[in-house]
């Protein structure tokens, strides 16, 4: 990933060939980990989604901090049960590293272990990966805005305007985002976002610029599951961010 088939190999694949870790348990504490293993880690939420989605024993719900709340349960039982991947925990609504009055929809982070990821060191109280959630289509509301998954009018919300503001994960150089698809499907959704950024680029807002739109990595029809990435330039002082997007139909 961010591939989805990525995710169905053998999920020892945690580093290089030279520190491949196979056994059940915790990681051991100082490993190393390639950079590239981000997109095993976004590999593997992705393959959760489905047998989330389809659990019979999920109780139905719409709302965005529903759904997160029971992904995030989930994510952490099939982590914990899961050997190559019990070292990491999932956390809801957990304040932003670099500003605190914010907080991320949901968090990974290792559990019981000191990992590093070129040359950055990550404990259980720092996050390896920011993730944002929203839904699409955006709920209707006098200040909300259709645009929600990419941009806001009203505020600061919309989820990769974030990204690029600061406002979320500005000490990452990697973030995910999920997409709850409520009506429509997935391809219609991905032709409405690049209209949508063309938009922006017209009007000139925020310096959004087709550059910022999603590219299609995976499609599995079947599932109703999607993987997408992007890339995009921030405000000056911080290096640029790539996102994972991960969507699944409802």
């Amino acid at each position: 990933m961010s591939s989805l088939t990525f995710a169905r190999r053998d999920s020892s694949v945690l580093a290089d060939e030279g520190e491949r870790q196979t056994h059940a348990g915790a990681l051991d504490t100082g490993a190393h980990l390639p950079g590239e293993w981000f997109n095993s880690l976004v590999g593997f939420i992705g393959s959760v989604l489905p047998q989330w989605r389809d659990d019979p024993a999920r109780t139905a719900q719409t709302a965005e901090t529903g759904l997160t709340a029971q992904l995030c349960s989930r994510l952490t039982s099939v982590s914990r049960h899961t050997p190559g991947w019990d070292f990491l925990q999932f956390k809801r609504e957990e304040p932003d590293e670099t500003d605190g009055r914010r907080s991320i929809d949901l968090a990974v982070a290792p559990s019981g272990s000191v990992i590093w990821i070129e040359g950055r060191e990550y404990t259980e109280y720092q996050t390896l990966l920011p993730i944002e959630c929203k839904r699409l289509p955006t709920p209707s509301g006098t200040t909300r805005d259709e645009r929600e998954y990419l941009y806001s009018r009203f505020s600061t919300t919309g989820g990769i305007q974030r990204f690029k503001a600061g406002h979320h994960a500005a000490s990452h150089a990697r973030a995910a985002m999920i997409g709850y698809v409520q009506d429509r499907d997935i391809l219609a959704w991905a032709a409405q976002l690049d209209q949508w950024i063309e938009g922006l680029e017209s009007d000139a807002i925020d310096g959004w610029s087709v550059a910022d739109k999603l590219a299609l990595i995976e499609h599995d029809a079947a599932s109703k599951i999607a993987s997408f990435r992007s890339d995009h330039t921030r405000r000056a002082g911080l290096v640029g961010i790539r996102i994972d997007h991960l969507w699944i139909e409802m």
